[in-house]
């Protein structure tokens, strides 16, 4: 319990530039929405440089969950405020919406040509079962962590999740809400 909070303590920094240049570069290469974004966006900050601790990471990951928009968005804007605070949010998400708005924009001016195009519809279709495996090693990753703290709770709130989506089709964004509320209540009830 120390180490984790001398962990705490060590200030490491970033500069605005180094953190826009990491959020383009990762934003520019990555295809496949927010979980796929996210296992990058930690090992950059948390592994390679040490910036945030896992659980922090987590934490981000969990409130970009939450919120509105895409989750690649959030999770840039979250990293950023926690890193350098408000103007640290604004160079992240920048960083993370310009190489889309610059992909758009070329493939508008091109678009049918990409359209008819056999060789960019085979390249799509196999970095679609890229991004399936990239999907199930992140969910095992973000699985694993949150067992760490709540084995049980988090276990079984898991199956039931994945039960009442897969099963009943019941909306994630209830799925969450419900989860939420059921976290809320029960810690407020239960001493941690």
């Amino acid at each position: 319990m120390s180490e984790h909070k001398e962990e705490k303590k060590i200030p490491k920094k970033i500069s605005y530039f180094q953190l826009f240049l990491i959020f383009f570069k990762i934003n520019a290469v990555t295809f496949g929405g927010g979980y796929t974004i996210v296992p990058i966006i930690k090992s950059e900050f948390s592994d390679k440089r040490g910036l945030i601790l896992e659980d922090e990471m987590l934490d981000l990951v969990a409130l970009a969950q939450s919120g509105p928009g895409a989750m690649a968005i959030s999770t840039s804007l979250l990293t950023g405020y926690k890193l350098k605070g408000p103007l640290g949010a604004i160079i992240s998400t920048t960083a993370s919406v310009l190489p889309c708005l610059i992909l758009i924009t070329i493939i508008s001016y091109f678009y049918q040509q990409f359209r008819s195009n056999f060789w960019i519809n085979a390249m799509l279709t196999g970095i679609g079962g890229v991004i399936g495996a990239i999907l199930l090693v992140t969910t095992f990753n973000m699985g694993k962590s949150a067992l760490k703290t709540y084995p049980v709770m988090s276990g079984i709130l898991m199956v039931v999740a994945f039960i009442a989506a897969f099963f009943f089709h019941i909306n994630s964004g209830l799925i969450i809400l419900l989860s939420g509320f059921f976290g809320i209540f029960l810690f407020s009830k239960v001493p941690r």
